[in-house]
C-alpha cells in the first residue's frame, strides 16, 4: 500500500528504488506516527471533520498499534512503503471508511516531519540524561583521585605538572559544552510542523495549537513552507551537536589509549574490559576505547553529509530528505550505545602511582619554580633565563612542593561549581 497509490502500478525497480530500507528505519519512528495521529485525529473531530464515535474508533484502533509497537509484535511488510502507510491500512481494514478519513488534512510529509520531531526530542532527552549520567561518572573519578599527580603534555612533550582529577574533569566539564549545544537543537525540534500539510497548509479549518498542546511541543512552526523547510534543517543542527559530542569522546578515548600504552603506564583497566592477540599472549588491547574513538569519528562526519544532501535544494519537499533519516537515526543510537559503555567502562578505571622523580618528568615543575624565584622579587624574564640556563647546563634540581592555588587548578578543581553548572532537563519535558 501506498498512500499516494492512485490504482497506477509501478516498476519493482523503481519501486525498490525509492523506497529503500524505509521500513526497517520506520520502526524508530512508528510509535511517534501513532502518537501524532491520535493528535491529530482529536484536531479533526474539534473542527467537526469526524464525529465523536468515528473519534473513539480511531483512537481504539490507534492504541491497539501502540500497544503491538511497544510488544514488538507490529511488523511494516513488503507490501507497504513505510509506516504511514502500514498504520492507515490496518486502520482501514479495521475501522472501514472510518480509518480513511485519518490522513485528511494532512500529507505523508508533515506526517514524516512531526514523527521525526518527537522521536528527536526524546532521543535528545535519553542522550542529555546519558551524558549527565556520564559526567557523575567523571566528576566522582576526580574527586577520588584528586591528588594523584599527572604529568601534563603540550606538543606531546612533558610541560607541566597535571593530575587526575584535573584530567577527569575537564572532560566532564568539556561535556557541558555538548550539552549547551544539544539544548539548542532540542529548541529547533520542540516546535510542532503538523499541518504544514504538503508544505503549503489545508483548506481545512484545522487548529495547529491544539495538535501542539496535545503532543507537548514547546511551540509551532507557524509558517507552513518554513515547517517543511525545517527538514534538513533539524538534522544539519542535531548532526553537528552529535559531532561536537563525539568530538569530545573521541579526545578523551585517545587519551585512554595513549595512557594504557607501556610507554605512558598511567592507567589500566580490568582483564574483562581489554582483548588480546592471535599471537601476544602479553597483549592487553583498549579495543573498546579504538572503537568508541573510531564510532565518534564517523559521527562527526555526519555533519558535512547532511550538508551535502541538502544545501542546494529549494523550497518546497524533495525526495532526497529521505536519505537523511537513516544515518541520523544511526547515529543516534549509536551516541546512546558509546555513551552506555564508555560509562560502564570508565567507572572501572585503575589509575596508577606515577613516580614523577623518574629521569623524563625531570623538567615538569620548571615553571613552578621560575615563578617561586619571581615569587621573590626577581623579574618573569630573568626567572626564566636562570632556570633555563640549569636546564642547559644540567644542574636544574626540581622541587615539587608548590601549590596552585586558583580555581580551577591542580590543588583547587572547583568540582563543585562544574556539577552546579550542568544544565537541567527542560522541565516540560
Amino acid at each position: 500500500m501506498k498512500l499516494w497509490d492512485k490504482g497506477i502500478s509501478i516498476d519493482k525497480k523503481i519501486e525498490q528504488f525509492t523506497v529503500g530500507n524505509d521500513r526497517e528505519i520506520d520502526m524508530h519512528i512508528a510509535k511517534y506516527d501513532v502518537q501524532a495521529s491520535s493528535a491529530h485525529a482529536k484536531m479533526l473531530h474539534k473542527i467537526g471533520v469526524i464525529n465523536a464515535e468515528e473519534l473513539q474508533k480511531l483512537e481504539a484502533g490507534l492504541e491497539v498499534l501502540r500497544l503491538q509497537i511497544e510488544s514488538g509484535t507490529f511488523k511494516i511488510e513488503d507490501q507497504f512503503e513505510d509506516v504511514h502507510s502500514k498504520i492507515e491500512f490496518e486502520l482501514t481494514n479495521e475501522l472501514g471508511e472510518t480509518g480513511k478519513k485519518i490522513h485528511t488534512a494532512r500529507s505523508r510529509n508533515d506526517q514524516v516531519l512531526v514523527a521525526l520531531h518527537l522521536y528527536y526530542k526524546e532521543e535528545l532527552n535519553s542522550i542529555h540524561t546519558k551524558i549527565e549520567s556520564f559526567f557523575d561518572t567523571l566528576l566522582n573519578l576526580a574527586n577520588t583521585h584528586k591528588s594523584q599527580l599527572l604529568p601534563g603534555y603540550t606538543h606531546l612533550q612533558v610541560a607541566m605538572p597535571s593530575s587526575f582529577g584535573l584530567w577527569f574533569s575537564a572532560y566532564a566539564e568539556l561535556l557541558i559544552d555538548d550539552v549547551y549545544m544539544l539544548k539548542a537543537v532540542s529548541n529547533i525540534v520542540d516546535q510542532n510542523p503538523l499541518g504544514s500539510a504538503a508544505g503549503y497548509g489545508s483548506s481545512f479549518p484545522i487548529d495547529r495549537d491544539l495538535t501542539t498542546e496535545l503532543l507537548d511541543f514547546a511551540d509551532l512552526k507557524y509558517n507552513v513552507v518554513a515547517a517543511q523547510m525545517s527538514r534538513g534543517k533539524s538534522e544539519r543542527s542535531m548532526a553537528s551537536a552529535l559531532g561536537g559530542l563525539c568530538n569530545t569522546l573521541s579526545r578523551f578515548a585517545m587519551d585512554i589509549c595513549v595512557y594504557m600504552s607501556q610507554n605512558f603506564g598511567f592507567i589500566s583497566f580490568p582483564d574483562a574490559l581489554t582483548t588480546g592477540s592471535s599471537i601476544m599472549p602479553h597483549k592487553k588491547n583498549p579495543d573498546v576505547f579504538e572503537l568508541i574513538r573510531g564510532k565518534c569519528n564517523k559521527i562527526q562526519a555526519l555533519s558535512t553529509e547532511m550538508v551535502l544532501i541538502t544545501n542546494n535544494l529549494p523550497s518546497g519537499y524533495h525526495r532526497d530528505y529521505q536519505l537523511l533519516k537513516e544515518n541520523m537515526i544511526n547515529a543516534i543510537e549509536d551516541v546512546k550505545t558509546i555513551l552506555d559503555i564508555f560509562n560502564f567502562a570508565i567507572a572501572q578505571i585503575e589509575v596508577k602511582d606515577i613516580d614523577l622523580n623518574d629521569e623524563k618528568y625531570q623538567y615538569l615543575f620548571t615553571v613552578d619554580n621560575m615563578n617561586t624565584l619571581v615569587e621573590g622579587g626577581m623579574s618573569f624574564r630573568e626567572a626564566y633565563q636562570v632556570i633555563g640556563k640549569k636546564v642547559e647546563e644540567g644542574s636544574y634540581e626540581p622541587d615539587s612542593s608548590k601549590q596552585h592555588t586558583h580555581i580551577g587548578s591542580i590543588h583547587n578543581l572547583g568540582l563543585d561549581k562544574i556539577k552546579n553548572k550542568f544544565p537541567k532537563q527542560k522541565e516540560h519535558q
